[in-house]
């Protein structure tokens, strides 16, 4: 079995807090606190969390752009940590990253061709103005983009084509891993579904590796092969996509999945509903840290800090109590003629009936 593209173990980030004039330290907010995971080469690993988790600060930690407290990141079996200011940047042309808002990421005093050519000259890339343009141009193709595109500036583009552009930027270094922070939660519905698309054709034509930032687990299902749940800063769950969505073992992955909104009103969801507020990373809970929340919590689980254990076959789960919980939330066929089972069936009628008048 080769070696994982990424992998990731104790990963930590403790932000220090002051307080007074003299910016006394008060305490340290542990945003992340002992992360394990790995990535292969071609694969997407998607992180899901409640806002605040710590799933963001993952990413950043990952490629560097804050400065792990603890643990060690190894991409291709070298040490990220350990590398200087100089090699890590050589390093970043084979990790790339792509932010939630395209436009605020974008240079608004940049042309698209400006912003494109920049990691070109970085790196080497391009050796003449004329290389330079022709690479620009197959970018914006590769995109869904023309390549008189090149001229304008981010303002003059939607929410979905400035994504695109961030996209080619973060490829035009040719990179292997991309971490992919939430790239899709401030655009529309269908333009959502037309980045996802995206991202995976050009998975599939380049062998990338995402690890792909997410709160939105309808999104999630549709690019992930594995997924890890986070919780106040430590990873509760992690198993194939199908796995995870048939069989959830950890409350709080439960709790998510019973979130999900469906699309069909004549399906009836169980919610597994959770109580409380969400602990301070600053001051979190002994023991297990979703105990405070945990309908499933015992005396134990305030003491005991819960290992990530693997059942052997790929699925790893930070509560020792799950085989005795019963089965997770199923979705239930509404029954009785309600107003909404009623009313999509008028819809769907007058949909056949209009198809079959215009055919």
């Amino acid at each position: 079995m080769s070696a994982p593209l990424l992998e990731v173990q104790g990963l930590a980030k403790h932000f220090p807090v002051k307080q007074g004039v003299f910016g006394r330290l008060s305490g340290h907010v542990r945003a992340v606190d002992g992360v394990d995971f790995h990535l292969d080469a071609g694969e997407t690993l998607a992180i899901v969390g409640e806002s605040g988790c710590g799933k963001s600060t993952v990413g950043r930690l990952v490629l560097r752009l804050l400065e792990p407290t603890g643990g060690s990141v190894r991409f291709e079996g070298q040490d990220l940590l350990a590398l200087s200011d100089s090699q890590m940047r050589a390093q970043r042309r084979r990790m790339q990253v792509i932010f939630q808002d395209p436009y605020a990421s974008l240079n608004p005093r940049m042309t698209v061709g400006a912003m494109l050519s920049e990691p070109l000259m970085l790196h080497g890339l391009a050796a003449s103005d004329a290389a330079r343009r022709a690479r620009v141009g197959e970018l914006l193709d590769l995109v869904g983009l023309r390549p008189e595109h090149a001229r304008r500036y981010p303002h003059e583009f939607s929410g979905g084509q400035r994504q695109r552009l961030a996209i080619a930027r973060a490829l035009a270094v040719e990179p292997q891993l991309i971490v992919a922070d939430e790239p899709v939660s401030a655009l529309d519905v269908s333009i959502q579904a037309q980045v996802i698309n995206l991202m995976r054709s050009l998975q599939a034509r380049f062998g990338l590796a995402y690890v792909f930032i997410s709160h939105d687990l309808a999104v999630v299902k549709h690019i992930a092969d594995r997924i890890a749940v986070m919780y106040l800063g430590k990873i509760v769950e992690t198993a194939t996509t199908d796995e995870l969505f048939r069989n959830p073992r950890h409350p709080y992955t439960r709790a998510l999945l019973s979130a999900v909104p469906m699309p069909d009103p004549t399906v009836v969801r169980e919610r597994a509903l959770l109580e409380g507020d969400i602990p301070s990373a600053m001051n979190p809970p002994p023991g297990c840290r979703f105990h405070t929340r945990c309908r499933h919590a015992r005396e134990s689980c305030k003491v005991d800090v819960p290992v990530l254990a693997d059942d052997g076959a790929g699925h790893s789960t930070a509560c020792p109590w799950w085989p005795e919980f019963p089965p997770a939330p199923s979705l239930v066929e509404g029954t009785g003629q309600d107003q909404d089972r009623i009313r999509l069936a008028r819809l769907q009628a007058a949909f056949v009936t209009s198809h079959m008048e215009a055919t």
